[in-house]
């Protein structure tokens, strides 16, 4: 029996029925906001999020387009709970329906601070946040970059915190601290004072934002973010809200400040301070090095008094010096005296040789005193005992017989050499030996009738006396 069929009914196609429903669930929940907890959330590249809202009995399909997922102030993670604000839709190809999200909250502080703590551990375990890996801050930066926005009163409490220490040259780069694609804009400024040519880069980098709720803060704890600033090389003071405030980058960065006029104050040091302790040290270090130099002269005046004078030093030497040079005069006007009458006593029988070898021992015996005394007073001496004993070699040449015979007188000498002292001695030898200056002649004596005697060959001229130099 065949089944009677309802005219009344309308009778749809499968895209039909599907779009009809897709309507009538917009027409119903044309706006609706849905608390539950994010699950399965993924990102495309197309850059639209799909995920899952669900609850304790409960799943619904969530899509978020590309538009509304950019401007999320916070990053979506599975976990979190949320507020989805959108409207209902279906999706034909699969039948099933879903919730097309426009806007999207964290549901309570506590969740988003969960968020942020489970984030901070994470980084924290890849070594983010490892103090070796932070540069060290220079103690007076020539060179300071500040990443913030141009507007509000951050960047002129800095610049006029700068100005009052320590004014030093500052380059903005500006970038919004809050909102959408704040985030990123940060992070690429960190890195874009990183790549600077040397020349330029800045010594520091200060990344400030003023108070705000902890939504306005998220930016500052986002991922991209807190890589950025461990990533830098520049050293870099992180100032993100007021004192209480703690976002990520705080972790990541060199140094925190509480505010960004703390920052400045880190940045650089009160010149009027520099000014005076290096008036102080300078003041310390002339204190020292002249109680150092009293110290020194005190020490070397103590030693100085336990030495011995020079003076006293001296003393003897110099006494025996004088000793010697009044014992000088009388010795040699001795020996002077010694050889007149050595010379008057063997007459023309004095060597040379002896004469030489008497000044030479002479001379060395005064070549090698028993002290060394003084040149100039040594000099002295010589000159007055050079100048006594050439007057004694002038008395003694003129006493000498050879120089009476120079001057016309003659020798007598007897056969045995010695001399004829008178005529009745002269009488009785059988020869006689005449010398003169220039020769002997040999005579006999002859009184009255006797003939005259023959004359001897003479004998050759005694060579005279060469005295050589005693100086």
């Amino acid at each position: 029996m065949a089944m009677a069929t309802a005219p009344n009914v309308p009778e749809y196609s499968v895209s039909e029925l599907a779009t009809s429903v897709r309507r009538t669930l917009e027409d119903a929940f044309g706006l609706v906001r849905v608390r539950g907890e994010i699950s399965g959330f993924k990102a495309y590249s197309s850059g639209h999020g799909y995920f899952d809202l669900k609850d304790a009995d409960a799943v619904i399909a969530s899509v978020m387009w590309k538009g509304n997922l950019q401007r999320l102030n916070f990053r979506p993670e599975d976990g979190l709970e949320v507020i989805a604000t959108g409207k209902i839709s279906a999706y034909p190809k699969t039948s099933k329906y879903q919730l097309i999200v426009e806007r999207l909250e964290v549901a309570g502080v506590g969740a988003l601070l969960k968020q942020i703590e489970e984030r901070r551990r994470r980084l924290e375990a890849e070594g983010l946040f490892a103090p070796e890996r932070k540069p060290r801050r220079p103690f007076l930066p020539v060179h300071i970059g500040v990443v913030t926005s141009p507007q509000g009163a951050v960047i002129r409490d800095i610049l006029h915190r700068l100005a009052d220490r320590f004014p030093r040259r500052v380059t903005l780069w500006p970038v919004p601290v809050q909102g959408d694609g704040a985030a990123a804009r940060i992070a690429a400024a960190i890195a874009g004072f990183n790549a600077m040519p040397s020349d330029r880069r800045p010594d520091l980098l200060i990344v400030a934002r003023g108070g705000g709720s902890i939504e306005d803060l998220m930016p500052f704890n986002e991922e991209v973010v807190v890589r950025a600033a461990a990533a830098s090389a520049i050293p870099l003071i992180s100032a993100v809200g007021h004192e209480t405030d703690t976002t990520l980058i705080d972790f990541a960065s060199a140094l925190r400040a509480p505010t960004p006029t703390a920052a400045a104050e880190l940045a650089v040091p009160v010149r009027a301070d520099l000014l005076e302790t290096l008036a102080d040290l300078a003041l310390r270090a002339q204190r020292s090095e002249r109680r150092a130099r009293l110290l020194r002269a005190e020490r070397l005046q103590a030693v100085a008094a336990r030495l011995p004078r020079p003076q006293m030093l001296a003393g003897l030497a110099r006494q025996r010096l004088d000793e010697a040079g009044e014992r000088l005069p009388r010795a040699l006007m001795g020996r002077a005296r010694l050889l007149r009458a050595r010379l008057v006593a063997q007459g023309d029988r004095v060597s040379p040789r002896l004469l030489v070898q008497g000044v030479a021992r002479e001379r060395a015996r005064l070549g090698s005193p028993r002290v060394t005394p003084n040149p100039a007073l040594l000099r002295a001496r010589l000159a007055s005992a050079r100048a006594a004993l050439a007057a004694g070699f002038r008395m003694a040449e003129s006493l000498s017989p050879q120089a009476v015979l120079a001057r016309g007188y003659a020798l007598v000498r007897l056969p045995d050499g010695s001399l004829a002292r008178s005529a009745a001695v002269a009488r009785t030898a059988p020869r006689l030996s005449i010398a003169f200056a220039d020769g002997e002649l040999a005579v006999r004596p002859f009184d009255g009738g006797s003939p005259p005697a023959t004359p001897t060959p003479s004998r050759p001229p005694v060579p005279a006396v060469d005295q050589g130099k005693l100086f």
